[in-house]
């Protein structure tokens, strides 16, 4: 794990407001957390170099984008050796519709976030990525009925 960077109040402050907001411009910035704007622009600039930032996007919503079905889902592996874990990393990550997987222990080796258009979708998703992949020895998935918080703001 990488190491944790030094952030001071004003670090704090802009990382803040850009997790509340990326899109304000460097002037709206730095008048909201109070420093001059070359001084916010330089801050900010050290942030993303630093590795703290590490992109701005936009955040849609899933149900707008014809991506309304969430799915969490464990997988199991029948060989976790280091090179067969990496291997199954390389799989999903070239699958668009995984957006998040975590090694995970105890229990299932991962965790995957899956966004699809709906049940079908996700049929193909798990015939292309799990069925047909001969390491996969179990796969459980939870469809998300509810979405009741969804944050990406990380607490400072």
């Amino acid at each position: 794990m990488p190491d944790s960077v030094e952030l001071d109040d004003l670090d704090r402050r802009i990382l803040n407001a850009l997790q509340a907001d990326a899109a304000r411009t460097n002037a709206e910035l730095a008048e909201l957390v109070h420093v001059s704007p070359p001084t916010c622009l330089r801050r900010v600039k050290q942030l993303v170099d630093r590795g703290v930032i590490e992109r701005q996007v936009a955040i849609l919503a899933p149900d707008k984008v014809g991506a309304g079905l969430t799915a969490i889902v464990e997988i199991t592996l029948d060989v976790q050796a280091a090179e067969r874990m990496t291997e199954f990393e390389k799989l999903v990550a070239a699958e668009t519709a995984v957006l998040q997987c975590y090694r995970v222990t105890p229990g299932p080796d991962f965790v995957l976030i899956v966004q699809v258009p709906d049940m079908p979708a996700y049929h193909a998703l798990a015939h292309r990525l799990f069925a047909t992949h001969a390491n996969v020895r179990n796969v459980k998935a939870y469809f998300s009925t509810f979405r009741s918080k969804f944050d990406t703001r990380i607490a400072l």
